[in-house]
């Protein structure tokens, strides 16, 4: 599987190349960052800590899509758009896990995806994945008279909250309430409040350390009180699910994927 990775100077960038690296019938056929990035032209084995791949660090996004068979992207949601536009120009199967999408972007992504594969996650991590899944069938089977709060915590450098995970959690939640998470989420509290509104979703939001992502989704009823949860010591898991996407994406028609369907969840 020729693969790409765009952002490659960026923690996720330099994990994915390991990552790639490392992974039986995987080949890293190139990787970019802005045309700004010092590191230009440098190995990328080396940015990566690997020791030479005789692939250098370019910012030719284009040429890159036209020679991967599947691009990664954790990135910014502006850039994000703008290499689904090219993936889908080169026939190029995309993974996103960019976080901080907004409507406007999603938009893209889905015109994009009506002419390749797909894939976007807010998390790649397996365990994640089960997580989202537990949350929406507990929320359905517990009901209302339970109220549900999502809680993240993440290091101090995370420039997005609530985390795309935990609103990917609280939407999940939602679902499997049947309501609709913007009319129900509760992203804040401060002051005199008043009593908690019946089957609101509440965030709460933590930063600080090097926490890679901690994520539980709490059902408070009566009397008891069920706590899912998930720690991520490790963005291994991270670029290990990622490219596990981008080898399931072979084959594919177009269309947009989860990790749930490249789990089979």
């Amino acid at each position: 599987m020729k693969i790409g990775v765009v952002g490659a100077t960026g923690r996720m960038g330099r994990m994915l190349i390991r990552q790639i690296h490392e992974t039986d019938g995987c080949e890293l056929v190139g990787a970019v960052d802005r045309p700004s990035a010092a590191e230009l032209g440098q190995d990328v084995g080396g940015l990566a800590g690997i020791g030479p791949l005789g692939v250098k660090l370019g910012d030719d996004s284009a040429a890159l899509f036209a020679v991967a068979q599947v691009v990664i992207d954790f990135t910014v949601p502006a850039a994000t758009v703008a290499h689904a536009q090219l993936a889908a120009d080169h026939g190029c199967s995309l993974v996103v896990g960019t976080t901080g999408l907004a409507a406007e972007h999603q938009a893209e992504l889905d015109r994009a995806a009506h002419r390749i594969a797909l894939v976007q996650a807010p998390n790649m991590s397996a365990g994640i994945v089960l997580l989202t899944a537990l949350a929406e069938q507990v929320a359905r089977t517990l009901g209302p008279d339970y109220d549900i709060e999502v809680l993240e915590m993440h290091h101090r450098h995370k420039i997005d909250a609530p985390s795309g995970t935990a609103l990917a959690l609280g939407a999940a939640a939602a679902k499997g309430r049947a309501i609709d998470l913007a009319a129900s989420a509760v992203r804040a509290r401060d002051g005199h409040t008043g009593a908690r509104p019946r089957g609101a979703i509440g965030f709460a939001t933590l930063r600080g350390g090097d926490v890679v992502g901690d994520h539980s989704v709490i059902f408070a009823g009566e009397g008891e009180r069920l706590e899912l949860t998930h720690k991520a010591q490790s963005r291994v898991i991270y670029a290990a699910g990622a490219v596990r996407a981008a080898r399931w994406t072979a084959g594919k028609r177009p269309g947009r994927y989860t990790m749930r369907d490249v789990l089979g969840v």
